[in-house]
């Protein structure tokens, strides 16, 4: 190995930053690739430094540790360290033979139209989550936005998606969404939670090991009351309402069979719906390089090594835990890529990093189990809703594929309806379509991340 070992990061969020300044301050040269032009993933996105935000730390909790991480990747990038590669969109990772086996491919700029190959020793996958989007009546309506889309835009872009909104579906995600919306002048009319009280009580134990969490999550529940925002527990959203665009949307209660009450409905006049259920991880470049997954997480050791020789995965892409976990496990990744890149065997037991992740590891486990979607939301999607917008494929489509063609998996379901076949690939109704037709949600096991153009393909040298 050489004497300055390399290593490629791909990510710039909580798990990729604290890699690459674990893995740098150890001797690693980082190469550091981003889709975004700033650093700080979803969780820390910063708003475009031609807006001028006075006080973008109104917009954070944990503001110091994103100093941290900033002012530590200054440091590593005016000392030669890390170099940091923006609007690097990546869409292969190839790994071959010889000095540097690890081929990273992207495409640059928001064009794409131009690729770059980034040659290390190792590969570091922070890759992140996106949101799991699950349909109903008008979701497709101008106004209906996910909850991460209108945290994007209140963060990236300082602007409101609307000025009545209502937030719903499940998960963590909804609390700092809402007072967001509310702090920044929205009038939050409703936030309908899916989940009950009662599920946080059952495992209050899990929870109780993580004080600081729920003191964040009393937090948030004081502003709430504060900005006056009605909270509807057990709720769903059951239909958006407008022409042209939102105008009110539906919720009612559910039962314990996770489906709407009889006589629950309630209209709720509003321009704008947050709505979120949840995320999945981003395992896209870990399929093309053959990385095992665990459900849809990728499988890594204690170390967040995949078991592909020169790959390590931290972060959201192997199971959704919050910023914290994501800090823990980029750490023990960049310590662990750094000793073996040296010839060394490092031992994770005695590391704070990897104490610290096995207890955020449990409480996100605890959450998961609270927080999941509705048992029942697949049987009251009504056919004639959209649930494939790219190639505008319904559920009763999807059903017929699975109850009358016999379909019964995800890819046949593709190919008998095309539904998955448009632009995002299936990453936005694929959790849907498994859902409605009851099959597995399975990795897609694309060949490409994301699409690239046939001049970049053909551009490329020969592989090893």
């Amino acid at each position: 190995m050489t004497e300055h070992p390399s290593l490629a990061v791909i990510g710039a969020g909580p798990a990729g930053l604290a890699a690459a300044l674990a893995a740098a301050a150890r001797g690693v040269r980082v190469t550091l690739l981003d889709a975004a032009d700033q650093a700080g993933g979803q969780f820390y996105r910063q708003p475009a430094p031609a807006l001028g935000a006075c006080r973008p730390q109104a917009l954070y909790h944990q503001w110091r540790t994103w100093e941290r991480l900033r002012d530590g990747l200054d440091r590593h990038r005016a000392a030669g360290r890390v170099t940091h590669l923006t609007d690097h969109h990546v869409w292969c990772v190839r790994r071959g033979s010889g000095p540097a086996p690890i081929s990273v491919h992207a495409l640059l700029g928001p064009d794409q139209d131009e690729g770059v190959t980034v040659r290390a020793d190792a590969v570091l996958l922070a890759t992140g989550s996106c949101e799991r989007v699950l349909p109903f009546p008008g979701w497709t309506l101008p106004g209906v936005v996910t909850a991460g889309g209108a945290q994007a835009m209140l963060k990236g872009g300082l602007v409101l998606p609307g000025r009545t909104a209502v937030v719903a579906g499940t998960g963590p995600l909804l609390l700092p969404v809402a007072t967001g919306l509310a702090a920044a002048g929205a009038r939050v009319a409703a936030l309908a939670e899916s989940a009950a009280p009662g599920s946080l009580l059952r495992r209050a134990p899990a929870l109780a090991a993580q004080p600081a969490k729920l003191a964040e999550g009393a937090g948030y529940a004081a502003r709430l009351l504060l900005h006056g925002v009605r909270v509807l527990p057990r709720h769903t959203v059951v239909e958006a309402h407008g022409t042209g665009r939102l105008e009110a949307v539906t919720v009612a209660a559910l039962g314990r069979d996770g489906r709407t009450r009889p006589g629950s409905a309630r209209r709720i006049p509003c321009d704008t719906l947050a709505v979120g259920h949840g995320l999945l991880p981003h395992t896209d470049l870990a399929e093309t390089l053959g990385c095992t997954l665990s459900g849809t997480d990728v499988r890594v050791d204690d170390e967040q090594r995949t078991d592909v020789p020169g790959v390590w995965a931290a972060g959201e892409t192997t199971g959704v835990g919050g910023a914290a976990l994501a800090l823990a496990e980029g750490h023990v990744a960049g310590r662990s890529v750094a000793a073996r890149l040296h010839g060394t065997v490092p031992d994770p037991r005695r590391w704070a990093a990897a104490r610290a992740r096995s207890r955020l590891r449990s409480f996100a486990a605890a959450l998961d189990a609270v927080y999941a979607p509705p048992a029942g939301w697949a049987g009251e999607v009504p056919d004639d809703t959209v649930v494939c917008r790219c190639e505008e494929v319904t559920a009763g489509e999807v059903r017929t594929a699975a109850d009358t063609l016999g379909a019964s998996d995800p890819r046949t379901v593709k190919l008998l309806t095309r539904a998955g076949m448009g632009w995002c690939q299936g990453r936005m109704c694929a959790p849907a379509v498994a859902a409605l037709t009851g099959c597995p949600l399975t990795p897609g096991r694309r060949p490409f991340a994301r699409p690239v153009p046939l001049g970049v393909l053909a551009a490329l040298p020969d592989p090893d």
